[in-house]
């Protein structure tokens, strides 16, 4: 059932209310999904920073499930977007159709209006079509025939790839990466874990009881709370010495953007929200920093691995502020 924590948006919570509805989300997705808890934090910290998530795992680990639960626990809006070769930007944004009884156009919009949105095996769509996500992503809204069309807010896309299969697939660009807040992978459970989800699905599909914890309302509430966490001036100088240092590192091409370094921010801000704290604190940036920043860098061998070992030597190297 609904939670009766109601406020506005011009209404700032306390800090107790927003830890009732972080907890009701986490522990009502928890009953669906089998996941670990800095994970989960992760996936939510983008939901409140008003970012999106790139899950990058093989297939059969959860990440639809993840999707739906999310949605349900939410009481959102869910749509499902399975890409394919032949996919058309259309078949996502939505187009205009002729309506005869009226004698003009109208726009019928695509499955990326709604809350929640599952893009399942994104490179597997062309990159014109993979295109066609960067406005909704950066802007949260959809130009079609020369009209905006504004999406529904709150907005999060949980985009999938198959790291394994890359037959007939396209990569996403840098600049299409860089529209994920964070990449992550949900990776194969623990034994106690793999027993836990044997027993939850021995008899019934634990999304069908799962009931709302959370309205909309609550979670935009939590994207302004989230912004108006604490972030001292000696840290936003560490995130920016940490991001010089992966542009000067010898095995990276490319490093981390001012964009980049906004987006560990936003994230660190969400991080310290979920965590019962009014400020950020330099372990928030660390735990974001690894699902943050390696898919925004570009190392000389265009490994993955090799980004993430770029930003750990980075953070172990990069002093941290004692005050």
């Amino acid at each position: 059932m609904y939670t009766d924590l109601a406020f506005r948006l011009d209404t700032q919570p306390t800090t107790e209310m927003s830890d009732q509805i972080i907890q009701q989300l986490m522990d009502t997705v928890r009953q669906a999904v089998v996941i670990e808890p800095a994970k989960l934090e992760l996936i939510l910290a983008a939901l409140l920073a008003q970012g999106h998530v790139l899950l990058e795992d093989v297939p059969g680990m959860g990440k639809t499930l993840v999707a739906k639960a999310l949605a349900r626990s939410v009481h959102a809006t869910f749509k499902r977007i399975q890409c394919t070769p032949d996919l058309l930007p259309s078949d996502i944004t939505g187009s205009a159709i002729y309506n005869q009884r009226e004698g003009r156009f109208e726009f019928a919009p695509g499955p990326i209006f709604a809350n929640v949105v599952l893009v399942d095996e994104i490179n597997r769509a062309s990159p014109r079509t993979q295109s066609s996500l960067l406005e909704s992503m950066a802007e949260g809204q959809v130009t079609s025939d020369g009209f905006t069309h504004a999406l529904a807010q709150p907005f999060f896309i949980i985009a999938t790839q198959n790291p394994v299969e890359m037959a007939g697939t396209f990569p996403l660009p840098e600049a299409q990466l860089d529209r994920f807040l964070v990449a992550l992978s949900l990776g194969y459970p623990g034994y106690e874990d793999e027993v836990m989800i044997l027993e939850r699905e021995e008899h019934d599909d634990p999304l069908d009881k799962l009931e709302p914890a959370v309205d909309l309302g609550e979670i935009l509430t939590l994207q302004h709370a989230a912004r108006a966490v604490d972030v001292v001036r000696p840290l936003k100088e560490y995130i920016v010495r940490v991001a010089a240092a992966t542009r000067a590192h010898p095995d990276a091409v490319l490093g981390l953007s001012p964009r980049g370094g906004v987006a560990l921010q936003r994230c660190a801000q969400s991080l310290a929200l979920i965590r019962k704290r009014t400020f950020v604190t330099p372990d928030d940036i660390k735990s974001a920093a690894l699902a943050v920043m390696p898919h925004r860098l570009l190392a000389r061998d265009r490994r993955t691995e090799t980004a993430r070992e770029i930003v750990t030597q980075v953070l172990s190297e990069v002093p941290v502020p004692v005050e």
